[in-house]
């Protein structure tokens, strides 16, 4: 149930929370709308706002309309005869601009002009909104956000499958109604196989990593028994059951180059963090409802210090790079290996290396790996045949994308049909939609059960590692959960008279519980929810 806190409770994070604007203001879900919400009772703020939409949309506009898109946003903000004119731009940036747009409208066209608005909104407007009533609001938000987390937040359902150290269930949030799969992790089977680092090393590179194409973290928590990992619930079956059980095996073209570039996506995300992931495989790709692709089980990736590298035998045997193999050091190359893989697969049918359910030695597998050429069927064009090529080159430091990054992979043939900025905005319509009515896993009795650990016992020294994963909610993830699911609309309510609201009202105590209901979210599970739960019945 969720009730927000009189604001005189929230005292002491508004003492240690850090004011930063891209953090509190563009970082932060439920932060962006209150800070817009309090640019909009200003005019030249407002301004500011619809100038800053503006150039977001300008980025995702498709190319043949984008100068038209441009043209008009310099009508309107840019133009001093224009009303909503925007004076912190100086005249000189905006004559650059539009001689830019009249050679070619670039997606960057109005980078400057955005940090300079940005800048402006980042000083005086910044810190009138934290002495204003929306700040106090936020802080109420961030005090819900950081309450315990414990078994009791959610209603458990259905097994879907087993992780490394537990089994994944779904689950549900009960303040919010929002579905979510839960990965458990049983404490003494970690103990037992010394995993506290790894579950740990996943659990932190899930908290840091923020994006459209990488499972989230929506919550950490601890029962008696096991550790708990809330993750994004994706219904649409892993790729390896897509390509290998639904008809011929394989796609077509259109759905493969589809589905690496959004991959691509997610491998800029993570190596903008400076995290490898080191096991690209279809088992580790998961569809969402409407046939987006995510990378999900980040047990094997690690972080990698600027300037560092790092070495390891590590990744699954036919997916793992040369120089993986070789136990040489690398950065981020193995990964744009393992994406030469994943394309070569879903348009094959098989991997590059070995042949489905045809037993191979791993040492002769490996000897393909470094020495042996893969082979290209008819199935490949020439375009996706020239990027599994310059993705599977042996020599790292002339594989696509290991010295230019995503950037570099984004530039070839292949995706010349693609916008990326609508991709990574998730307007771009994927060719597959899963059937909501449809199964794409296994049957929840071929999920073989987990044995009990015998001859470990837990302590209180044990205790420290489990304090250190349990952290409860991760800000972004949960502050998204509240705006999908309307509780911020529905508790994010102010005055309409201009006075203060009595949860905010600094002259006032803490208010009485209200009753059953005021301030109070309880919601029944949706049909869609209800529509998950039973067709997850007998699924993994």
């Amino acid at each position: 149930m969720l009730q927000f806190p009189h604001i005189s409770l929230c005292e002491e994070l508004r003492l240690t929370i850090d004011k930063d604007y891209n953090n509190l203001c563009i970082r932060q879900p439920i932060g962006r709308l209150l800070f817009r919400q309090f640019c909009d009772s200003w005019p030249e703020l407002l301004r500011c706002v619809r100038f800053l939409d503006s150039v977001e949309n300008y980025g995702v506009t498709p190319d043949e309309k984008r100068q038209d898109c441009g043209q008009l946003l310099i009508d309107l903000f840019l133009s001093q005869k224009s009303p909503d004119y925007i004076p912190e731009i100086p005249c000189e940036l905006v004559s650059k601009c539009s001689q830019q747009l009249n050679q070619g409208a670039c997606k960057e066209l109005f980078y400057e002009c955005n940090m300079l608005v940005h800048d402006y909104l980042s000083v005086a407007p910044f810190a009138d909104y934290l002495d204003s009533p929306y700040f106090n609001r936020f802080l109420q938000w961030k005090w819900l956000e950081r309450q315990p987390v414990t078994k009791n937040t959610f209603r458990q359902y259905r097994v879907l499958g087993k992780g490394g150290f537990g089994e994944v269930c779904a689950c549900q949030v009960r303040a919010t109604g929002k579905m979510y799969a839960c990965k458990k992790l049983e404490k003494k089977r970690i103990k037992k196989r010394k995993g506290e680092a790894m579950a740990l090393n996943e659990k932190q590179i899930l908290e840091k990593v923020n994006s459209r194409f990488v499972v989230s973290l929506a919550y950490a928590y601890e029962t008696k028994d096991e550790l708990c990992l809330i993750l994004t619930l994706m219904n649409g079956g892993d790729l390896k059951f897509h390509i290998y059980h639904m008809g011929e095996t394989g796609f077509d073209e259109k759905r493969a180059t589809f589905y690496t570039a959004e991959i691509c996506c997610a491998l800029e995300d993570l190596h903008r963090e400076r995290i490898v992931y080191r096991d690209l495989k279809p088992e580790n790709l998961l569809l969402d409802d409407q046939g987006h692709i995510r990378i999900s089980d980040l047990g094997l990736a690690v972080y990698i210090p600027e300037g560092q590298t790092i070495k390891g035998r590590v990744g699954t045997v036919g997916y793992m790079a040369p120089e993986v193999v070789k136990n040489e050091h690398y950065t981020f190359s193995p990964d744009w290996w393992g994406l030469g893989c994943l394309l070569y697969e879903m348009i094959e049918g098989q991997s590059p290396f070995q042949q489905r359910k045809k037993k191979i030695k791993r040492e002769q597998v490996e000897r393909l790996v470094r020495e042996v050429r893969e082979t290209y069927s008819e199935k490949f064009s020439t375009e996706v045949r020239s990027l599994c090529v310059l993705l599977l080159n042996k020599c790292p430091q002339l594989r696509l994308g290991s010295e230019g990054g995503a950037q570099e992979v984004k530039q070839h043939p292949c995706f010349h049909n693609i916008n990326f900025k609508r991709l990574e905005a998730g307007m771009v319509c994927p060719s597959f939609v899963p059937d909501p009515q449809a199964i794409y896993c296994k049957d929840v009795l071929d999920i073989e059960q987990f044995s009990t650990v015998k001859g470990v016992e837990l302590d209180p020294s044990d205790n420290d590692f489990y304090k250190t994963f349990a952290t409860g909610c991760v800000s972004i993830p949960w502050q998204n959960e509240m705006i999908e699911t309307e509780c911020f609309k529905e508790l994010n309510v102010f005055s309409t008279d201009g006075t203060v609201t009595p949860d905010l009202d600094w002259r006032g105590q803490p208010s009485a519980p209200p009753k059953r209901g005021l301030l109070q979210r309880t919601p029944k599970p949706s049909p869609s929810s209800t529509l998950w739960v039973s067709i997850h019945q007998t699924c993994r």
